[in-house]
C-alpha cells in the first residue's frame, strides 16, 4: 500500500523540485531523495527480502530519479518515487537468476495456482504500463488522475488543491482514464 500523503512534505518537495527545475543543480535532488532514503529502503526490503541488495536497490532508484527528473516534470514526487522504486524491485525479482526455481514450482504447482500466479503478472505488468504511461498525459490530466487514484483525494479536494471546477476535475480524471488506456494498449502492442 502507498504512503499516506501530507501536504507539507509536499510543498517542501515541490519546493525542491522546482529550485532544481529552475537551475539544475543536483543539491536540490540531493536533498529531496534525502527526505525519502528510509521509506525506499522500506519498500526495497519489502520486495527483496536482503538488506544489501535493498540498500543497492535504493542507490539504483537514485540513480534512475536523477536520470528521469531530467527527462520529465513529477509534480507528486513521493508517489512518483513510491512507484519507481516498487517497479524496480518487481523487474529485479523478475530477472534474477530463479528460472530453474521457478521451473520446479511449475511442475507442482496446481492449474488453479497457476491461473492466480498469471493474474498477479499480468497486474503487475499493467501497473508497470501505467507507471510508464503516467507522465506522457497532459499535465492537468495527471495531476488529477494521481490525486485521485494514488493519492486518493475526492473530485472536491482535487479542485481545492487545484483550483478546478469539479466538473473540469471530473473530465481531466475520465479523459486521462481513457488516455491511459490507449497508451497501455499502444505500449503493448509494441512489445
Amino acid at each position: 500500500m502507498q504512503p499516506a500523503p501530507n501536504h507539507e512534505n509536499n510543498r517542501i518537495d515541490q519546493e525542491l523540485l522546482e529550485r532544481y527545475y529552475r537551475d539544475g543543480d543536483s543539491k536540490w535532488l540531493g536533498q529531496l531523495l534525502q527526505r525519502y532514503t528510509l521509506l525506499l529502503l522500506g519498500v526495497c526490503m519489502k520486495y527483496l527480502r536482503n538488506e544489501e541488495a535493498a540498500r543497492d536497490a535504493v542507490q539504483q532508484v537514485f540513480e534512475k530519479a536523477i536520470q528521469e527528473l531530467g527527462k520529465y516534470r513529477v509534480d507528486y514526487f513521493k508517489s512518483w518515487i513510491y512507484m519507481v522504486a516498487k517497479n524496480h524491485c518487481l523487474m529485479q525479482l523478475r530477472h534474477k537468476d530463479r528460472l530453474p526455481r521457478e521451473l520446479t514450482e511449475q511442475q507442482l504447482r496446481k492449474p488453479d495456482e497457476e491461473e492466480a500466479l498469471l493474474e498477479v503478472k499480468e497486474k503487475e505488468a499493467l501497473l508497470t504500463a501505467l507507471a510508464a504511461a503516467l507522465p506522457l498525459l497532459a499535465p492537468e490530466q495527471r495531476t488529477c488522475v494521481e490525486l485521485f487514484y494514488l493519492q486518493q483525494k475526492s473530485y472536491q479536494q482535487i479542485a481545492a488543491l487545484t483550483g478546478y471546477t469539479p466538473m473540469q476535475v471530473k473530465s481531466y480524471i475520465q479523459n486521462g482514464k481513457r488516455n491511459l488506456r490507449l497508451l497501455v494498449r499502444k505500449q503493448q502492442a509494441h512489445e
